[in-house]
């Protein structure tokens, strides 16, 4: 009986994975607001009630493929902090976790599109998004926490209207920073995404050409605002 349920549950994902990748061609050549369970059906060769089985709707597959995009980029980000973490100072880590999420959206545009595009109409992502989407985000979290334990942060005082938000934020998803260094942090993360998302998506056609060099420049420059200490890059 097990070996049959065994046999069961292998065809179930590859059947999953079938789906999941003619979901993404999809995605590569209408976008995802035209994303339709009936078309991934009927270029698998499926009938149309079979795939219902595996995903009950367009939105649960939508999410599975949101999941599996931040899943694979914060995989990235980890991977380049894990590599950079034993022999390079905090703003070589920074500026290598950084560019692993570059590198990873301009190998997966679509995927990265996804999402950080514009919203899928009728579409609200769940709760099971919230802790992919975290990944990136708290790997730039442990760079800066890791110079705050070793070496300190070069912060400036806080706006006085600031602090209360700034206390909140570091209670909630930052425990081991300051409170000073909260918005400048969550600014870089903003400021990451909008690099790549105007690359990604065109912006800088005919105005930044050296988009390597630039790229570089500009995450050394966010290093510097969340404080982390210059010369080790």
């Amino acid at each position: 009986m097990s070996t049959v349920r065994g046999a069961r549950e292998r065809a179930r994902i590859e059947v999953t994975a079938a789906i999941k990748d003619e979901a993404k061609k999809q995605l590569a050549a209408e976008g995802a607001a035209k994303l339709s369970l009936r078309a991934v059906a009927r270029e698998l060769g499926m009938a149309s009630s079979a795939i219902y089985r595996y995903f009950p709707s367009r939105d649960e597959l939508l999410t599975a493929l949101i999941v599996d995009a931040y899943d694979s980029v914060g995989e990235a980000a980890e991977a380049a902090h894990r590599a950079a973490a034993e022999t390079a100072g905090h703003l070589a880590r920074w500026i290598a976790v950084t560019r692993a999420v570059r590198d990873w959206a301009l190998a997966h545009p679509h995927e990265y599109a996804l999402i950080y595009g514009s919203p899928v109409p009728g579409y609200t992502a769940p709760q099971a998004t919230i802790g992919p989407a975290s990944r990136v985000g708290l790997v730039l979290i442990a760079v800066v926490a890791d110079a705050h334990r070793t070496d300190g942060l070069a912060l400036p005082p806080l706006a006085g209207d600031l602090r209360a938000e700034a206390a909140r934020m570091v209670t909630e998803f930052a425990p081991d920073l300051p409170p000073e260094a909260a918005p400048p942090l969550i600014a870089a993360w903003a400021q990451l995404f909008g690099l790549i998302s105007f690359e990604i998506f065109g912006q800088f056609h005919r105005v930044v050409e050296a988009r390597e060099a630039f790229f570089r420049e500009a995450v050394t420059e966010m290093a510097r605002t969340v404080g982390l200490p210059a010369g080790d890059g």
